[in-house]
């Protein structure tokens, strides 16, 4: 009878924290914070543009189709990256993502970002890349030990096998760098900052403008893959002209 009692009143406590712990809960709920008309209103045209533009390949709730894959969990970064370089949306679902012009306004590109993210919540954020804070000798150690293997010495670009392409950097600006890093788009792998850093990625950057802005004065360039590369070409091109022209001269005679 005793111990009958003792765990009545053991149940009832527990209910009680229960109960209280519930309404606790209830309150912080009802205090939570509101969303601002400013980004109820951005995700409201973010919205209207995705279901004009997006769900027919990523469906509605962007769980993806097959024509699109999901969108669950791919974060504000690679949105970004795909609308602001053109990539996104395409044409044909069939077709390989490559850069053009953006479909999209700056402005109509956050109300994307914010309405995807409402409804795919998680994934990589933007990041924020300062060029001017980056060094230009570690920015060329971190491009030739992780991109030049693919996007070729220059950052010209080349071909990775498949029928895919590592396109040329040169168009890309600071935040399109450090998305593409971070995100990995396409059959790139993401590199975290684990394996580059911030320093190392601001530094990135700064060596990819630095490659765009810094031209060709010696003349036409070949992929930027070196003096002497490019000169042994030259060389075994003139040769050839000059064997052709010799052996051209020697038949009128």
């Amino acid at each position: 009878m005793g111990r009958a009692r003792t765990e009545a009143r053991v149940l009832s406590r527990v209910l009680r924290v229960g109960l209280a712990l519930a309404v606790l809960g209830q309150i912080a709920w009802s205090f939570r914070p509101a969303p601002s008309n400013a980004q109820a209103d951005l995700e409201a045209e973010g919205r209207a543009l995705y279901e004009a533009n997006c769900s027919t390949c990523h469906a509605l709730d962007a769980t993806g189709t097959v024509n699109g894959p999901s969108l669950q969990g791919v974060g504000p970064a690679s949105v970004d990256f795909m609308l602001r370089t053109g990539r996104m949306p395409l044409a044909n679902p069939n077709d390989q993502p490559q850069r053009g012009e953006p479909k999209f306004t700056p402005d109509q590109i956050d109300a994307l970002i914010a309405y995807v993210a409402s409804i795919a919540p998680g994934g990589e954020p933007i990041p924020t890349v300062d060029a001017s804070a980056g060094d230009l000798a570690l920015g060329a150690e971190v491009f030739l030990n992780n991109c030049a293997g693919c996007h070729g010495a220059g950052a010209s670009g080349d071909s990775v096998g498949g029928g895919q392409i590592a396109p040329s950097l040169y168009p890309a600006d600071a935040t399109e760098i450090g998305e593409a890093v971070r995100v990995g788009p396409g059959v790139m792998p993401r590199f975290g900052p684990e394996t580059i850093d911030q320093q190392e990625l601001d530094s990135l950057a700064a060596y990819l403008l630095w490659l765009r802005d810094n031209g060709d004065e010696g003349g036409l360039q070949l992929g930027r893959v070196g003096a002497v590369a490019e000169g042994l070409v030259a060389v075994v091109v003139g040769l050839g002209i000059l064997v052709l022209v010799l052996r051209l001269t020697g038949a009128k005679r």
